[in-house]
């Protein structure tokens, strides 16, 4: 996968890409992780990228020309490759192939973009290419949004001073899904949010550590009781912390009654 960030800080990201899975990553060649400065592509001798807005109003806005340039930059735009909106009623210049036939996934960050998930970091993590727009000031001019950008992503609803932190987290998060990254593949199947529940607890040496024991299924050496009993625990840790998310899965008969009884139980308690 090829990995490209336009921002004005590159440097916000080089102990991020070279440090824990990232860096790894990147060492066995499963990922090209590259930074662009956009400012480079300002076009006036001050080298500014932003401006005030039409219709005033507080804040600056940054500039469609650099963007634009930068993106072109690392993948040119044919203007005879246009791409019909139907819903804007006019043609979306439509970035080139690059290696392989693939075109590019141009990522706004962006605290009114869709929010990001797991079904999006895995959806994402199938793409040869990702180019992350990082902003800052007030905003963008609303035809980097329109002709530019394939999709904008929130991290969540707070405001960040740029958009840097917010497209690492996305990094991370897709990077560690490709084939290869992890040690051990399985990790990203069972975590968090990849089966709809939240992950199961996990235990490690000692048994016991002061006074607290392991639970006896889990050196049991019963593999088909230990899956079972991750199942539930995940189910019932997500009941807790994120009863919402059961909207969205699917269970078994046994996982209806089991959580039943559960739930019954609490009450009981209360």
């Amino acid at each position: 996968m090829n990995i490209d960030v336009l921002t004005l800080f590159p440097a916000m990201f080089e102990g991020v890409f070279s440090s824990s899975i990232l860096g790894k990553a990147r060492d066995k060649g499963l990922v090209r992780l590259s930074t662009v400065n956009f400012r480079d592509f300002a076009t006036n001798k001050h080298n500014t990228v932003d401006d005030y807005p039409y219709g005033g109003g507080g804040g600056m806005v940054l500039k469609p020309d650099p963007i634009f340039a930068a993106v072109e930059s690392i993948l040119p735009v044919d203007a005879h490759a246009t791409d019909a909106d139907p819903a804007a009623g006019q043609n979306v210049p439509n970035p080139t192939t690059g290696p392989g036939g693939a075109k590019p996934r141009v990522i706004l960050m962006c605290p009114q973009g869709e929010t990001f998930t797991q079904k999006k970091a895995e959806e994402l993590a199938k793409e040869d290419h990702l180019i992350f727009i990082c902003g800052h000031y007030e905003g963008y001019d609303e035809r980097i949004r329109e002709f530019l950008v394939t999709d904008e992503l929130s991290i969540g609803d707070y405001v960040l001073t740029g958009g840097e932190l917010p497209a690492m987290v996305v990094i991370d998060s897709v990077v560690r899904l490709l084939p290869g990254v992890l040690g051990n593949e399985q990790s990203a199947v069972t975590d968090s949010f990849s089966t709809g529940l939240l992950e199961y607890p996990h235990y490690t040496r000692p048994v016991e550590f002061r006074g607290w024991t392991v639970p006896d299924v889990l050196v049991s050496g019963h593999h088909a009781n230990i899956t079972e009993w991750r199942r539930l625990q995940s189910l019932y840790r997500t009941y807790k912390r994120r009863p919402e998310l059961l909207d969205r899965v699917e269970l078994t008969d046994k996982e209806k009654r089991w959580l039943k009884e559960k739930r019954q139980e609490e009450s009981r308690k209360e």
